[in-house]
């Protein structure tokens, strides 16, 4: 079969459903990217990547709410190209899966009319009720709430065009509009228990050569960026007085100084230079790691007992999921997303996601006590592996594969 994935920033939520597909010879996998994406720093031997770069920036003094579509048809256009490329070259994928949120498959069933389009639909914006004014710290005009209503021309192109799709949670895709609600189906990429698990004797080194261990009181944070709309702020409020209360507690925080979701600082700060200056914490006992390698973040929640994760009604990350896996108790938000999957006092611990003060309480409450929430943690792993196992998603994934290739 061929097989055709479609990504910018390829694997992404591909990773495993990839891998698994080149596994079997008998396949020939092609992925398109972009030249940042993954896969380009370490090609598999059996996933040929095709790099495209849109042919030029975005017009200057363009409408600014129409900014992103031209941004989107300038990556569909480019991305045609590829598609007319591979057929000339005798390659017409068998199914093609492709995130819909950057127009790259605006113009496939243009070049393949006859190929099955899965398309990943993560997220439908709205401007109220949801992430938008969700935090009154950072409001909304109303020039960004029209703005944010466009954002939805592409997502609806893609669930116009495309045969089938998938959303990752039955929260983002309740988000969809009723009318394409019949033809998303709920999977989950995955989690693989197998690698994301607990080791009792696992250490973490430092930069500056400390070695952490499970004897020692320590609390992690993930973020792709450090930004407001995974509750950096609050966390970092809440680390304030953490820090007063736990001398010997250890905090681990990864992700970049970027913003992937939400606005930028003014003057170039950013958001953790921000909270820097607004609180007193210890830094030699928080200790902030950039972006790291998977293995090394694995390793990292492997010797945390607490995992902090906030995000304001939006995608779900996959660092909470992994967290679980690796046996960490959670202390999520109460957003509408963590609690699709945190049942308070079950399988986590749920805090008002406006308040640092309940945050350090809970912190207090795990540390005085660990063995009183060890039942947390281990149905936190046996929840993942019940309902986000890696496995059982690929067994979706192929259910849907074989459904579309076999009647065409």
């Amino acid at each position: 079969m061929n097989i055709l994935f479609i990504h910018q920033n390829f694997p992404g939520q591909y990773k495993h459903l990839a891998r698994y597909f080149a596994e079997d010879e008998a396949n020939t996998v092609v992925a398109i990217c972009q030249g940042y994406a993954p896969i380009t720093q370490a090609p598999p031997s059996n996933i040929k990547a095709l790099i495209y770069k849109p042919s030029r920036s975005i017009t200057k003094g363009i409408h600014g709410y129409v900014s992103l579509i031209e941004s989107a048809v300038l990556n569909g256009q480019e991305v045609a190209r590829k598609f007319v490329a591979l057929k000339k070259n005798g390659f017409t994928p068998d199914i093609c899966f492709a995130h819909g949120g950057w127009g790259e498959s605006l113009f496939f069933k243009d070049i393949f009319p006859n190929t099955p389009l899965v398309a990943y639909c993560e997220f439908f914006y709205h401007t109220t009720g949801i992430d938008i004014n969700f935090d009154p710290e950072f409001p909304s005009g109303l020039d960004s709430l029209l703005k944010t209503r466009m954002k939805n021309m592409v997502p609806l192109l893609t669930l116009e065009n495309c045969d089938t799709a998938i959303s990752p949670t039955k929260w983002q895709k309740q988000l969809f509009p009723k009318e394409y609600l019949p033809k998303i189906s709920v999977i989950h990429e995955g989690i693989d228990a197998s690698i994301v698990k607990p080791d009792p004797n696992s250490t973490f080194i430092l930069p500056d050569g400390t070695v952490l261990d499970r004897s020692m009181e320590i609390i992690t944070y993930t973020s792709r960026n450090l930004e407001p709309y995974r509750g950096f702020h609050i966390f970092m409020r809440a680390l304030e007085i953490i820090c007063q209360r736990r001398p010997n507690c250890h905090v681990l925080i990864t992700g970049g100084d970027s913003v992937s979701y939400g606005s930028k600082l003014p003057n170039g700060q950013n958001y953790r230079e921000k909270m820097l200056a607004e609180v007193d914490i210890d830094l030699n006992r928080v200790h902030f790691l950039g972006k790291i390698p998977y293995d090394r973040h694995i390793n990292m929640l492997q010797v945390s007992l607490i995992h902090i994760y906030l995000t304001v009604p939006f995608v779900l990350s996959w660092s909470m999921l992994e967290a679980m896996s690796a046996g960490c108790l959670i202390l999520g938000s109460d957003t509408t997303p963590v609690k699709e999957l945190i049942k308070d006092g079950d399988n986590g611990l749920l805090f008002d996601y406006f308040s640092p003060q309940q945050i350090a309480d809970q912190v207090d409450k795990v540390f005085s006590d660990p063995d009183k929430v060890a039942h947390i943690r281990t149905n936190a792993r046996n929840f993942i592996i019940k309902h986000y196992n890696v496995k059982d998603s690929l067994k979706q994934y192929t259910k849907i594969y074989k459904q579309y290739t076999q009647t065409t």
